[in-house]
């Protein structure tokens, strides 16, 4: 297609040039033909002008995420003239974001050109054919840096379709001076958590020795994956697609969880938890030990609450014989299958989720690192020298089961755990139930 504006000279010369001749107006042909050079003129540098326009690569994002890369985009775009960002705000709540994503591909070629996801949209969009497939754009060098769990979380049926920017992963935090108060190690087992809070409630004015997530949401499911794990089950083999829940692990951990309220170890209203009221039982001084993620350290640690200073982390604990675990989140980016500009979206990708802007951004937002070696960069420590423990967690990150049905287990297994722990099923019923169920949408036999 030619130049915006372009027409046909040729054709318009010889037209006025036969009228001129026939009237012997030399005159006002040499004048036309001066004006035909300045128009001609004007389209050409008009034509390259618009060549030389930046290509817009543009994501959806939740609004305070956008704000906070902001930074990121502008050093882009000056050492990148040739490509311009455009970060799209949308609701600060991950699934609404997750929606639009969706509707947007569902509506024809999507007008985003990168997708900046949570880790477990990624088999949903990669089996939709919504992603490019990345392998052949980074080399395996650059993804041994990154946190295995966090690669493996981009991997769909041999494909790489997710570059890590900030990992996640749940984490064990506890009161150190209460456990010094009752002269206890931290707890490595499910048991020793049990006794250490027991003996913290007894001996001391703290309510309750441990808080967690146990509403009907993907929290509660994170909750199960770390503790599933621990007594060495598994969920959903993504290989395989065999379903593990009603395998004596799962029953195990449904049972532990339901335990810890039963056992006033956790508050009945646990149930209705979310990391933030979780939380907010455990700056208050009220509870010995909580499952959260790492922004929490830095609200418990805030000027004022009563745990500033008392509170420690670690993995968390695991049956005896087995390992810990800690259920991976975080976000990264992928690329449209449907963007014009394959080329220039990979290189907003690439610098995003290179060393020195991600250090950058991480160092002032407090997020955690997806590349392993910034854990142990001494400016990373000066600024949060806990990340050397952190580093300890996220070496036992898990991923959720990479299946493109995913929206569908896990909406199956929140509602079959809800119903254990709030005493409407055994935990052998439940579990029973939603396999059953998760087999069937998998399409396998029990």
């Amino acid at each position: 297609m030619g130049s915006p504006g372009w027409f046909d000279f040729r054709a318009l010369i010889l037209r006025e040039y036969q009228f001129s001749f026939l009237r012997r107006d030399r005159v006002r042909f040499s004048r036309f033909l001066l004006a035909l050079v300045a128009i001609a003129a004007t389209v050409l540098v008009g034509a390259q002008v618009w060549s030389q326009q930046p290509v817009t690569i543009s994501f959806l994002l939740r609004a305070v995420e956008a704000d906070q890369m902001q930074g990121l985009a502008e050093q882009f775009m000056a050492e990148n003239p040739d490509i311009r960002i455009e970060m799209v705000r949308g609701p600060n709540a991950a699934d609404a974001v997750e929606n639009l994503y969706t509707t947007s591909f569902l509506l024809g070629d999507s007008p985003y050109d990168i997708l900046f996801s949570d880790v477990v949209w990624i088999p949903k969009f990669a089996a939709a054919g919504w992603l490019l497939d990345l392998s052949d754009r980074v080399s395996e060098a650059d993804l041994a840096d990154f946190l295995p769990a966090d690669v493996a979380a981009g991997l769909y049926q041999d494909g790489l379709y997710r570059m890590p920017f900030r990992s996640d992963m749940g984490m064990l935090y506890y009161r150190t001076d209460l456990l010094d108060q009752v002269g206890l190690a931290p707890p490595k087992t499910f048991d020793d958590l049990i006794t250490a809070a027991e003996t913290i409630q007894a001996q001391t004015d703290v309510d309750w020795g441990f808080t967690w997530q146990g509403l009907q949401y993907e929290g509660l499911v994170t909750n199960f994956v770390e503790i599933i794990a621990g007594y060495g089950g598994f969920w959903i083999d993504p290989t395989t697609l065999e379903v593990g829940l009603d395998q004596p692990a799962g029953v195990q951990a449904v049972e532990f969880m339901k335990g810890l309220i039963d056992q006033r170890i956790s508050p009945p209203g646990v149930t209705n938890y979310t990391e933030e009221d979780s939380l907010r039982q455990f700056q208050n001084g009220n509870v010995a030990f909580l499952r959260n993620w790492p922004y929490a350290w830095a609200e418990a640690n805030r000027d004022g609450t009563p745990v500033a200073g008392k509170i420690a982390l670690k993995p968390m604990v695991h049956a005896p014989g087995q390992q810990p675990a800690a259920c991976l989140g975080g976000w990264g980016f992928g690329i449209s299958a449907t963007t014009p500009h394959p080329e220039e979206a990979w290189r907003v990708v690439e610098f995003f989720t290179s060393p020195g802007p991600l250090k950058d951004f991480i160092t002032e937002f407090a997020y955690v690192p997806s590349r392993r070696a910034l854990f142990t960069d001494p400016d990373v420590l000066a600024a949060f020298p806990h990340y050397a423990q952190l580093l300890e967690v996220a070496e036992t990150a898990v991923p959720r089961p990479p299946v493109g049905q995913y929206a569908q287990v896990s909406d199956i297994l929140q509602r079959y755990l809800s119903a254990a722990i709030s005493d409407q099923m055994t935990a052998e019923e439940a579990m029973r139930a939603a396999a059953g169920e998760s087999r069937r949408v998998l399409g396998v036999e029990g």
